[in-house]
């Protein structure tokens, strides 16, 4: 499909796509309340389904559905979910259809007993480790990759759960942040590269503390826990009632995803042991050094744009003005006018205060650049409302590469970067001038001092091996 052929009715949001969120809690009375408040805070990671898993000891349940958390859990549902341990799954499909069936998380019963399993990230050998299981009798209830990770688990001939556990984690490979519920204890577990975030919180103090694990810090600011440290890359953690053992399940060989910083994650959370909002600002303050430019407003494009944009004017000197106004109540489909209204898309969700731009310099600061379509209404939107001209600022660098860990992102060749010089996107989205960061400010606006981000998305080189089939299927035409 053509860039900006997608049907009226549809908003296409030109960035790369959310991936899912994941939460567990132990030792709590309310454990499925406080998962429930979790996943709100992470509904940003994922919107297409909900679900709580929970134990009371004795066995597990659960509920999910298609949604958003507040639309798949009332408190009729909350009721109906006792014990003082859960694990609570948002998913936005990277890797399976958008079905029910795929909603996690997934509960099953095996020779081990019961268990439960949330997964953040994708999985890049899962084609061939499927037809593998499956030509030795194994049937899939989903299409999600996630199943491999149980079918391997309940297939594995380790007796012990953490030794099963390892064996079933050594059988895949690619991104996987985890969170699996027992009938008495929660795993949780960061692959070896440790893709994908995931943090261990404290609520409340001994005798009556319990455990959190979430994919970022906002979940426990909301339900007022602790950040104690992050799960680190190759390990495993295990909460029952004596409290969190720590487990390395694999030799760590961390490439974080860069993007988490970029755009993924809630500025107030801290992620990989940072602030996002400092980084954030921070790739606005590079930006601003590598490419100045000669305005009177810095203007960010909301709300992803907004902490680069800080961070450009303060680096900069030039006044922040808030010159579009992002409408935050807008779903996916709506009902379009009969007259056509040029980039009425993009219009549902900003509108431009002419006043501060009217006659003005503009530097228009923005997270990414992904396909191109929706920067270039949002330039012509600017000068439309009166800005004398426009400079577009971008704080990452030029997207040029599908990614295969756990973030649905276009083809290659509808990345607009992949196919088109700077030059020629300037020109393609109107803009007066055009500045990138570049690959190496955005490491020294994270501090990536050791080579631990994964920017596979700028560079084109994967930390692992990645299937051919998942290769032709992001590089198709």
């Amino acid at each position: 499909m053509n860039p900006g052929s997608f049907p009226a009715h549809i908003i296409r949001d030109d960035h790369f796509r959310d991936h899912c969120g994941i939460f567990a809690i132990h030792g709590h009375a309310e454990a499925a309340k406080l998962t429930y408040l979790g996943l709100y805070a992470l509904q940003h990671r994922g919107q297409e389904s909900a679900g709580i898993a929970v134990s009371d000891g004795e066995r597990i349940v659960g509920h999910k559905g298609m949604g958003h958390v507040a639309d798949v859990f009332t408190k009729e549902v909350l009721d109906g979910l006792p014990g003082r341990m859960a694990i609570g799954h948002t998913r936005y499909s990277t890797a399976g259809d958008t079905d029910l069936k795929n909603a996690q998380p997934l509960v099953v019963s095996c020779q081990k007993g019961q268990v439960a399993l949330a997964h953040n990230g994708n999985l890049v050998n899962a084609s061939t480790s499927r037809k593998e299981l499956e030509a030795r009798g194994a049937i899939f209830q989903t299409s999600s990759d996630t199943e491999l990770i149980v079918h391997h688990f309940a297939r594995s001939k380790q007796s012990g759960v953490p030794e099963a556990v390892a064996d079933a984690l050594d059988r895949v490979k690619g991104a996987y942040s985890l969170v699996m519920l027992f009938k008495d204890f929660i795993y949780g577990i960061r692959d070896p590269h440790g893709f994908r975030p995931l943090a261990l919180g404290r609520l409340g103090e001994p005798p009556n503390q319990a455990w959190v694990l979430a994919s970022e810090t906002c979940a426990f600011d909301l339900i007022g826990a602790k950040f104690e440290r992050d799960i680190e890359p190759g390990e495993m953690v295990i909460l029952d009632a004596r409290g969190p053992t720590f487990l390395r399940f694999a030799p760590p060989q961390p490439k974080q995803c860069i993007f988490e910083h970029v755009y993924f994650s809630r500025p107030d959370s801290l992620v990989f042991g940072r602030s996002v909002q400092g980084s954030r600002e921070m790739l606005g303050r590079q930006l601003a050094r590598e490419h100045p430019a000669d305005a009177d407003i810095v203007v960010p494009v909301p709300d992803s744009g907004v902490a680069a944009a800080i961070g450009y004017a303060e680096e900069s000197d030039i006044p922040l003005k808030f010159g579009l106004i992002r409408n935050h109540y807008v779903g996916r489909t709506f009902i379009e006018p009969g007259q056509a209204i040029r980039d009425f898309g993009v219009r549902l969700k900003l509108n431009p205060v002419a006043r501060l731009m009217e006659g003005k310099r503009v530097v228009l600061v923005d997270d990414s650049i992904i396909r191109g379509t929706t920067s270039r209404k949002i330039v012509r939107i600017v000068k439309e409302a009166g800005a004398r001209e426009v400079h577009v600022r971008i704080s990452c660098p030029p997207t040029v590469s599908p990614c295969y860990y756990g973030i649905d992102t276009p083809t290659r060749s509808e990345l607009i970067a992949a196919t088109h010089t700077e030059e020629s996107i300037r020109e393609f989205i109107g803009a007066d001038s055009l500045g990138y960061l570049s690959l190496e400010g955005l490491r020294r606006a994270v501090e990536d001092t050791k080579g631990h981000y994964c920017l596979a998305c700028y560079t084109a080189e994967y930390p692992t091996t990645v299937q051919e089939q998942l290769i032709a299927l992001r590089n198709r035409d």
